[in-house]
């Protein structure tokens, strides 16, 4: 076991070839503000920082997949790992530091990530 949550995101995160710091904390702050939360009355009105949820961020280069040619998918869109390594630890550090708590992956091996999914939402920030 490498990372652990209980209530809250599991985050899979790509990046991209021409991301830098200031994606990966713009990124921390919509994911700690994002209101996908059910309030008492039914609305999406909460965010990890109103519910105190926790952000499991794990490392997922396949997101940026182009799959626009053929059938087999180019991955030539993604950040070289020397490169993409130091904003994953970014984006991690940023959200820690607005107060959710982080639990991470092996960033660059291949994991098996187990995930009890509460309701139909599943979001693309880009």
């Amino acid at each position: 076991m490498i990372g652990e949550i209980s209530a809250g995101l599991l985050v899979l995160l790509g990046v991209g070839a021409g991301d830098g710091p200031d994606e990966a904390d713009r990124l921390a702050g919509k994911v700690a503000r994002l209101r996908i939360f059910e309030s008492d009355d039914g609305k999406f009105d909460r965010s990890l920082l109103d519910t105190g949820g926790a952000a499991l961020v794990v490392s997922q280069f396949t997101l940026i997949a182009d799959t626009a040619k053929g059938n087999r998918p180019s991955f030539s869109g993604a950040a070289r790992p020397e490169l993409a390594e130091p904003l994953y630890e970014r984006f991690c550090a940023a959200i820690a530091a607005l107060g959710v708590p982080v639990a991470t992956g092996s960033f660059g091996t291949r994991m098996q990530v187990h995930l009890v999914n509460d309701g139909p939402v599943t979001i693309v920030l880009g």
